[in-house]
This record gives structure tokens, C-alpha cells and sequence, in this order.
């Protein structure tokens, strides 16, 4: 009868283990010293040993011979429990044996001495699916058992157990397999198993394990069915993956807005039936990646590439903004979800996503609006005035009916930013003039906001009396306020509210204004209602003429 890969090549000592160093020493040396815990809890994500080192301890405690630790796998003892002959070892699966009466029987059972072994051993693997009754019938057992009883629970999720059974172990948190070690230990495996393995394709279903041994060890014996030179495309193929280069030109595509491309690949992984959620977990990883290229300096010690590979996606970074990136994160995510609940319309969802990635105006989330007003304020800070509107693109091979030679359509995006006079030295960070009442030019004081907040910081009353009003510096260095109503021009018209405004406003105007230079006011209703937050970006993206 065929046996699974991933079951013919468990490891059966400690040594065999990979990847988990920092547990088999400790299980080693407390075996060599006779000097082991009651009750063992190992954690960990799926396929990282938590189950296999809790046979070879089991083994190892009742092993006539053990060398270093580790069980000789030659004594009767290693030899019945490896042929599940040893009554004196139980496996449980609290899984699908979860209620209180299974650990009842277990806690009579507790008080019987080992019929053949020197230690009576209960493994329970998902230990975190027993009912809370079953928990509560466990504590006091697992607290003092017998002393020729050990107690091993095995679970993947920890959060879910009660504190009280965690601290009556002695835990052992289970790594995620490094990327290398997985590649090396398929490689040796495939060339046991006479099959052709390239390194490329080691490395790619290893990346695809995400970490756990058995996963990447049924990969591989997936891919070895096909019965030919396992490559890279063989591995994209027998698990339905376009591979990394594939989804690189689609990002490339989704910021150059290149529709045609992105319609196509999904088109292709349709066409081809591959499974869309997979190909969307393919997109994900990459962006994620993405994203820590963009966001740290030493990016190579969080990604597991190869230097063409890493080099593709730094220059990938070098085109997209941080906001953007977040964005783009948001819709990959939820659409990662509408595929998982709605199977039918899988396609739908990733066009429209991927559509809605191409075009920020049609992202209105939180993050899309981030990303749309950080191209504004690059915009402005390269002095580059830029209209309300995106231009609409004209097809090469169409030109208008009439277009007069003498009047061409202003470009949207200036070549060089307009000439301005010299503003005054004391408004540094004011946005353009604007005329008021009484023959003053008045010019918008940018961020303050952030003086408002400093108020609020010192005397929230006050911050509150400021938080809806504007403020303007003019010509000679006065700093006008323009309150909502009356009241609050009463409560701010004193010093030491003066005082205090000065102190905050003085970073976003770049001098200390004196409190006689602080003229409050409350405008006209009229004048008031036409000065909106529209205006403001207006005036800051440069649309509004002087």
C-alpha cells in the first residue's frame, strides 16, 4: 500500500528534526538528565513538528538505549510504540474527542502504572477543541498526575486556551520552518525518491509552504506525480499559480493603467482554470513585499528573493507612492474576502478590484483618499499646478473633427510652474491673496489645524472656541482670526488667550506674532458661505487664478 511522502519520511529522532533547534536541545538534555516536566505543551502553526516531537519524546522517555537523548529506534520499547502496539502511549485527537467524558476516562486511567513502558504518555493533539467542562475536568490531573504520567497537548491556535492549563506546562512555541531549510530538506527527499528536482523549484515550493514541513513535503509529491523534471513551471502548474514574474507585470500593469493587460491575465487564469483565490494570494504576496521594500532600509532581511527578484520589485517601488500602496492593500484584502463568500462571481470581483487599483478616483475609502491627496501635495511641492480634472486620453488613430491650429487645449499639467511676485517675508507658508473687506490682502495661513491642535493640548476650552474658525495673514504681519460667532471672539479677546494663540501659531507662520498683532473678527455670513474647503484646495493645488 502507498504510503504519503510526508508520512514515509518523519523524523524518528531529534536529530531528524529541522528547524526546531531551540526545542530538541531542551527535550534532549531533559531526557539525558532524567529530569522531565509533567506536562509538555507545544505550539505552533500547522506542519512544524509540534506532533512528531511528541512521538520521538515518547519514544525517548521509554527507550531502553537512548543515545544523546534521542530514542535508538532498536529496543522493543522504540519499536512498539513505532508499530502503535504500546498501550502505555495514547493519542488522542481532542478534535473529534472533545467532551468532558473522554477526559474522565483519562483521569482514571491516570492511576493504573504502565503496563509494559517505564512511562505511561498521553499525547493530545488540537487539545485546544476540548469543551470548557472537559478543561475544568483536566486541570486538577494535569496539575499533579501520578509520576509515571506525562502529559503532552500539541495546538495551533494558543489563544484559545485557558490560563490556567497553560501554566501547568511547560511550553514549547513551534517556529515557522526558514526558507532554506525547507528547500534543502525537499531536495534531499526528491533525491531519495529518484526525482528531478531543480533548485528554482525547491526554493518556489518552499516560498508556497509558508513555513510548514508536511506542506511543502505534499507539494513536492504533487508535483512528482507528473512524472517528469520538476521546474518551476511545473510547480505553477500543478498548483494553479501564474508565478512571481507573472504578477510583477501586473502591478507594472495596474500602475501604468495598462487595462488590456489586466483584463487578459484574469482572462488567462480563467481560461486555464486556475483557482482566482489563489491567484489573488499570489497578487497579495507580492504587494506585501511591496510594501516592505517601500517602507524599510534593510528590506532583504524580511524577504526570501533571489537578487533579479528583488531587483524587478525595487524598481517596481520606485513608482508607486506609500498611500497608494496602502490603498491598493485595502482592495486586495477585500476582495479577497467577497471571493471567499462568493464563489460565482470570483472574475467580477477581481476585474472590478483591479480596475479600481488602475483609477484612484474610483477608490472613496479612507486609504484611496490618502493616496489621491498625497499626489496633491507632491504636486504642489514640485510647484506644478494641476487642474480639478485628469485629462481624457485621445486615441492615436482618431483626431477631432475641427481643432484649430491657433488655439491649442491648455495642458493639463504645466511644463514649468507660472512666475509668481515676491510675497511677503512675513507669510511664508500663506497660500495665494485673497481680497477682503476694507482694502487688505489677506493670504491663508496652510496647517492650522496643527495650531489648533496645540491649543486644544494646553486648554481645550479654547481650542474648541478656534476649532471651526480661519486664519489669514496680511500684508504687514497681523494675524487675522476669523471666528464663527461672537461669543467666541468674547472668550479669546483677552491676553492671556493671546498669549497662548501666539505661542501656537508662531511654527506655521515661521515668526512669534505679538499679541497686539492678533485681530479677531467674525466675518460676514455672506462672504463666509462662499469660502468652503473646496476653495482651499483649490487655491493649494494651484487652479484658482490670481
Amino acid at each position: 500500500m502507498h504510503q504519503a511522502l510526508y508520512r514515509k519520511w518523519r523524523p524518528q529522532t531529534f536529530d531528524d528534526v529541522c528547524g526546531q533547534e531551540h526545542i530538541t536541545s531542551v527535550l534532549r538534555y531533559e531526557v539525558m538528565q532524567n529530569a522531565l516536566s509533567h506536562a509538555f505543551l507545544f505550539c505552533g502553526s500547522r506542519g512544524t513538528g509540534k506532533t512528531t516531537c511528541a512521538k520521538i519524546l515518547a519514544k525517548a522517555v521509554n527507550c531502553e538505549a537512548p543515545v544523546e537523548g534521542s530514542p535508538c529506534g532498536k529496543c522493543a520499547a522504540c519499536r512498539s510504540i513505532d508499530s502503535g502496539a504500546a498501550t502505555d502511549v495514547l493519542e488522542m485527537d481532542a478534535a473529534s474527542n472533545n467532551g468532558v467524558d473522554n477526559i474522565r476516562d483519562i483521569r482514571d486511567e491516570v492511576a493504573y502504572t504502565p503496563s509494559a513502558l517505564r512511562y505511561r504518555v498521553y499525547i493530545v493533539d488540537e487539545v485546544h477543541m476540548l469543551s470548557p467542562s472537559a478543561f475544568n475536568a483536566l486541570l486538577k490531573t494535569l496539575e499533579e498526575p501520578p509520576a509515571h504520567v506525562i502529559f503532552i497537548l500539541a495546538t495551533t491556535e494558543l489563544h484559545k486556551l485557558p490560563a490556567t492549563i497553560i501554566s501547568r506546562c511547560q511550553r514549547f512555541d513551534f517556529r515557522r520552518i526558514a526558507l532554506p531549510v525547507l528547500a534543502g530538506r525537499i531536495s534531499y527527499i526528491a533525491e531519495q525518491e529518484g526525482m528531478e528536482l531543480e533548485a528554482a523549484a525547491a526554493e518556489r515550493i518552499a516560498r508556497m509552504a509558508q513555513g510548514g514541513m508536511r506542506d511543502a513535503i505534499s507539494l513536492l509529491e504533487l508535483c512528482g506525480s507528473a512524472r517528469r523534471r520538476i521546474d518551476v513551471e511545473t510547480v505553477n502548474e500543478m498548483m494553479g499559480s501564474g508565478g512571481r514574474d507573472e504578477m510583477l507585470e501586473i502591478v507594472s500593469a495596474v500602475i501604468g493603467g495598462d487595462y488590456d493587460k489586466i483584463f487578459s491575465a484574469v482572462n488567462e487564469a480563467v481560461s486555464s482554470s486556475r483557482d482566482l483565490a489563489v491567484f489573488w494570494q499570489d497578487l497579495i504576496a507580492v504587494y506585501r513585499d511591496l510594501l516592505v521594500v517601500k517602507t524599510t532600509e534593510n528590506a532583504s532581511r524580511y524577504l526570501d528573493l533571489t537578487d533579479a527578484e528583488a531587483a524587478k520589485l525595487s524598481a517596481l517601488a520606485a513608482n508607486i507612492k506609500k498611500g497608494t500602496l496602502l490603498a491598493h492593500c485595502r482592495l486586495l484584502e477585500d476582495a479577497l474576502f467577497a471571493m471567499q463568500k462568493a464563489n460565482a462571481v470570483k472574475r467580477m470581483v477581481a476585474e472590478l478590484t483591479l480596475v479600481r487599483m488602475c483609477d484612484p478616483a474610483l477608490d472613496t475609502s479612507a486609504e484611496g483618499m490618502l493616496s489621491r491627496l498625497e499626489r496633491l501635495e507632491d504636486a504642489i511641492a514640485a510647484g506644478v499646478p494641476v487642474s480639478a480634472a485628469p485629462p481624457k486620453k485621445q486615441p492615436a488613430e482618431e483626431k477631432p473633427a475641427t481643432q484649430a491650429p491657433e488655439a491649442p487645449a491648455a495642458p493639463t499639467v504645466a511644463a514649468a510652474p507660472k512666475a509668481e511676485p515676491p510675497r511677503a517675508p512675513t507669510a511664508p507658508k500663506a497660500s495665494a491673496p485673497q481680497p477682503a473687506t476694507g482694502g487688505r490682502v489677506l493670504h491663508r495661513i496652510r496647517g492650522f489645524m496643527n495650531c489648533v491642535e496645540r491649543v486644544r493640548r494646553e486648554n481645550t476650552m479654547l481650542g474648541s472656541f478656534i476649532a471651526d474658525a480661519k486664519a489669514f495673514l496680511t500684508d504687514d504681519g497681523s494675524v487675522v482670526i476669523q471666528l464663527t460667532n461672537p461669543f467666541s471672539l468674547m472668550m479669546l479677546d483677552n491676553a492671556d488667550a493671546r498669549a497662548l494663540l501666539c505661542r501656537c501659531i508662531a511654527p506655521d507662520i515661521g515668526q512669534a506674532p505679538t499679541p497686539s498683532q492678533l485681530v479677531f473678527e467674525t466675518p460676514d455670513p455672506a462672504a463666509a458661505a462662499k469660502d468652503t474647503v473646496l476653495d482651499d484646495l483649490l487655491d493649494a493645488a494651484g487652479g484658482k487664478s490670481e
